[in-house]
């Protein structure tokens, strides 16, 4: 009896699970190839509704899908990757420290693992930031903005209320802008729960080092959304950085000083930290050098990814940028490559054109690009919607969410605070340029805003805010 052909892929985002999926219908019927997804989680999240998670715009589990359920023929493994042996060919993966490590063997191996937030070493804003790259980040971000209302209602010092309520936000990429957008909305909505709050105790901050914010965009859409996002309230510091964040300060290139109980950082993604403990050719951002067929060069039977990887782009030179619209076709492209590969066939260069963008802007506004046009406004709200709805997996995940959607044309947000009693490893980040534990730097960050407010982690996301 032959021996089996184990795949294995480390990262359910968007680039593992659409590899894995293209692989179950090469091989569903050939006993003889076995497929294994190893993710810290046991679901995949569709990043471009994030944002909407800590508004409440949408519920948390809405926007995830069990891995187990999507990849019917794949062995899925929800464990933490400790090491990866490129000369032996093994993974060593544990669910947890009480369950021991697993050794898993492979003949092709798939690192598609995404990104982490980085930090750049900026002192404090890891161990006082939010991160907003998971759903427990996202989950958790909702928990902390109702958490401060509650506290700025009780408050009597109205400079103690303006620092419970004002929220900053650094990045203006589409992670940035579209959080800010939404928690602008779920603010200034729930509000009228919260008598002893008035307009002018809330601040909405975005902070971006770049000209102009949404930098994927043509300039006429970035104007329109700088525009939007004024009128709505927001203030906008184009050409700043953030130099540091203590418990309740930002400190801004400008010499400011902004008090904030609240900031979340949205300016900086790194390639996963488990990249840095393989010996393999990388860039000088940290994603390992694969050719066109995103095979890594002198290991035969390496692939990488997704985030993970440096593709080059053979239709507008450079890099493939890191969007869900590149990873899904990648994912895709890769799983042909392999079964190329395993059937003594040369592997193709993947080749992608990008269809578009879309940015959420709040109070039903957006802007996009799709195949040469652009939209903003009312008509880009509802493209972003009806086209993030179409492509949500499955049925009943577009089903509640277009439910939420309805409800939330009608009533208003939720506000319960539910305080979480526990928290969960997720993704790390990485600071100082080197790669550190992030999913416990995420964790104790978002355990320590928690703990001062009453009480409690961190792939963008790349805003993959693509078609």
């Amino acid at each position: 009896m032959n021996a089996k052909t184990r795949i294995v892929i480390i990262g359910g985002g968007f680039a593992g699970t659409a590899t894995a999926l293209n692989l179950e219908k090469t091989y569903r019927r050939d006993p003889s190839v076995e497929i294994t997804l190893i993710d810290s989680e046991n679901f995949f999240t569709f990043t471009p509704l994030l944002a909407e998670v800590p508004s409440g715009s949408i519920q948390p589990k809405h926007i995830v899908f069990p891995l187990r359920a999507l990849l019917k023929q794949t062995k899925v493994k929800q464990a933490e990757v400790s090491s990866i042996d490129l000369k032996n060919r093994t993974v060593t993966a544990a669910h947890c420290g009480a369950c021991g490590d697993e050794s898993l063997p492979f003949d092709q191996l798939v690192l598609a693992l995404g990104s982490v937030p980085n930090f750049f070493g900026l002192p404090g804003v890891a161990e006082h930031g939010l991160t907003i790259k998971s759903l427990a980040d996202a989950t958790a971000l909702h928990a902390h903005v109702i958490d401060k209302l509650e506290h700025a209602d009780l408050q009597g010092d109205p400079a103690a209320r303006r620092t419970l309520l004002t929220f900053v936000v650094a990045g203006g990429g589409f992670a940035g802008v579209e959080t800010l957008a939404e928690l602008n909305d779920f603010v200034r909505g729930a509000k009228q729960f919260y008598p002893n709050v008035s307009p002018e105790d809330v601040r909405m901050v975005l902070i971006h080092s770049g000209n102009r914010i949404l930098p994927e965009v043509s300039e006429s859409l970035s104007a329109y959304a700088l525009k939007q996002l004024r009128s709505q309230g927001v203030e906008v510091l184009l050409e700043t950085r953030v130099l540091g964040r203590t418990d309740h300060s930002v400190r801004l290139s400008t010499g400011e000083e902004l008090l904030a109980s609240t900031f979340v950082w949205a300016a900086g993604t790194a390639p996963s930290p488990i990249l840095n403990r393989l010996e393999l050719p990388r860039t000088k951002a940290g994603k390992i050098e694969v050719d066109a067929t995103m095979a890594v060069k002198g290991h035969p039977g390496l692939w990488a990814v997704g985030d993970s990887a440096a593709i080059p782009d053979v239709v507008t030179g450079g890099f493939c940028p890191p969007t869900a619209q590149h990873a899904l076709r990648q994912g895709k492209r890769l799983a042909e490559n392999i079964a190329a590969v395993l059937k003594g066939r040369e592997a193709k260069p993947f080749k992608f054109k990008a269809l578009g963008v879309l940015a959420g802007l709040g109070r039903r506004s957006a802007v996009a690009e799709i195949l040469g046009f652009q939209f903003s406004g009312f008509v880009a709200w509802w493209l972003f919607r009806t086209i993030y709805l179409m492509k949500l997996p499955g049925f009943e995940r577009k089903l509640r969410v277009a439910i939420d959607w309805t409800l939330d044309l009608f009533f208003h947000r939720d506000t319960v605070y539910l305080r979480p009693l526990h928290t969960a490893r997720g993704p790390g980040a990485v600071s100082n340029d080197l790669a550190t534990d992030a999913a416990t730097s995420s964790i104790k960050s978002t355990e320590r805003h928690a703990e001062r407010s009453h009480r409690m982690h961190a792939p963008t996301w790349l805003a993959k805010h693509a078609l």
